[in-house]
C-alpha cells in the first residue's frame, strides 16, 4: 500500500464557489491541502494552499496532486454545458481518471466526491446521468480507496453565481418558479456544506452515501423561499409559476439559439425536467454529531448583504 499522509488532502475544484469554501474549512482545521488549479490563484496561495497546475484531464497533474494524500476531495466539475458529451467528458471521465491516479497514488485514502443529489434520478438530464456515472467509478474502486459519496442538494452562500438571479429576483420582490406546488426541495448553505466535508476527512469514516441538507424537515416549496425572503425584506414577494410547456419550449429556443454558437444554453430541456421532478428532499444519513447550522431565512440574508457588499446586486 502506498504510504499516505493522513493530514494532506487533495483538492479539485478549488477555484469554484463550492472548492474556495472547502479549502478554507480545511485549512481551519489544520490540514495541508493541496490543489489543483489550470493557474496560479492569490486568494488560495493566501490560505496557505499548495497549487499544482494543471486539469482533469492531464495525467502528470492527477499524480503530483494526489501522491501520498490522506484523503482527496473532488469537487470539480460541470453544473452547465453545451451538450451531454460535455456533461460527460468532465464530470464521468474526470471523475474515473482521478479516482484511478488515486488508487495508484494514494491506495487506502479517503476520497470525498461531491456529487448531486440529482444523481438519484441519472435518466432525468444529461448533468444527472453524468454525476451517476461519476459515482460509479468511484465505487468501482472500492478495493483500493474508501469512497464517500456526497450528494448535496442545491447549494447557495456568498459567491454563488448560479443562485444569483434567484437572490437578485427575491431582492426585488418577485421569484419566477416552475408551477409545480406539490414539489419539495432541500437546500444547504455552502458553509455548512464545507463544514461536513472537513468532517468527512478528519472525523470517523462514514457511510459510503450521504445527503446533507439545512436540517429542514421535508425540504422547501417555492412559495416557501418567496415567504421566508418576505420576512427578511419586510416586503411582499410575489411568487409567478410558469407552467411546464412554457418552461420547456422557452429551453428549447434556448438551446437552438445556443448550439450554432457553442455556447452552454442559460435554460436546457434538462434543466427543466430537474426543476419539475416532485422529490429533491435530501434523506440518506449524516455522519453522527454533524449539524448544519444555517437555514433558508438567514442564508438568504446572509447570501444578500454579500451580494450587495460586493456590488453585485
Amino acid at each position: 500500500m502506498s504510504r499516505v499522509d493522513p493530514d494532506l488532502v487533495a483538492l479539485t475544484g478549488a477555484t469554484g464557489f463550492v472548492g474556495r469554501h472547502v479549502a478554507a474549512a480545511l485549512r481551519a482545521r489544520g490540514l495541508r491541502v493541496r490543489a489543483l488549479a489550470r493557474r496560479a490563484d492569490a486568494r488560495l496561495e493566501a490560505l496557505g494552499v499548495e497549487i499544482v497546475r494543471g486539469a482533469l484531464d492531464q495525467p502528470e497533474a492527477l499524480r503530483a496532486l494526489v501522491a501520498g494524500a490522506g484523503a482527496v476531495v473532488h469537487g470539480a466539475g460541470l453544473v452547465a454545458a453545451p451538450s451531454a458529451r460535455e456533461f460527460h467528458r468532465a464530470n464521468a471521465e474526470g471523475t474515473a481518471r482521478l479516482v484511478e491516479t488515486a488508487a495508484q497514488r494514494a491506495e487506502g485514502a479517503r476520497f470525498v466526491l461531491i456529487s448531486s443529489l440529482a444523481a438519484r434520478e441519472p435518466n432525468l438530464s444529461p448533468y444527472a446521468r453524468s454525476k451517476r456515472e461519476a459515482e460509479r467509478a468511484l465505487e468501482a474502486r472500492s478495493d483500493r480507496l474508501h469512497p464517500i459519496l456526497v450528494r448535496p442538494p442545491a447549494v447557495y452562500g456568498p459567491g454563488d453565481r448560479a443562485t444569483l438571479p434567484i437572490m437578485a429576483q427575491l431582492a426585488r420582490g418577485w421569484l419566477l418558479a416552475p408551477k409545480a406546488p406539490a414539489n419539495r426541495f432541500s437546500l444547504i448553505y455552502v458553509e455548512d456544506l464545507a463544514d461536513l466535508v472537513g468532517e468527512l476527512v478528519t472525523g470517523a469514516a462514514p457511510s459510503a452515501l450521504l445527503e446533507p441538507d439545512d436540517g429542514r424537515p421535508g425540504g422547501y416549496g417555492w412559495r416557501e423561499l418567496a415567504d421566508a425572503a418576505a420576512a427578511r425584506l419586510g416586503k411582499r414577494v410575489r411568487l409567478v409559476e410558469l407552467p411546464r410547456p412554457v418552461m420547456v419550449a422557452a429551453a428549447l429556443l434556448t438551446e437552438l439559439g445556443a448550439r450554432p454558437l457553442g455556447r452552454t444554453p442559460r435554460l436546457s430541456r434538462g434543466k427543466v425536467a430537474e426543476l419539475f421532478h416532485p422529490d429533491w428532499v435530501a434523506g440518506a444519513s449524516v455522519p453522527p454529531g454533524w449539524r448544519p447550522r444555517v437555514q433558508f431565512d438567514e442564508g438568504f440574508a446572509r447570501t444578500l448583504a454579500w451580494y450587495r457588499a460586493e456590488g453585485w446586486l
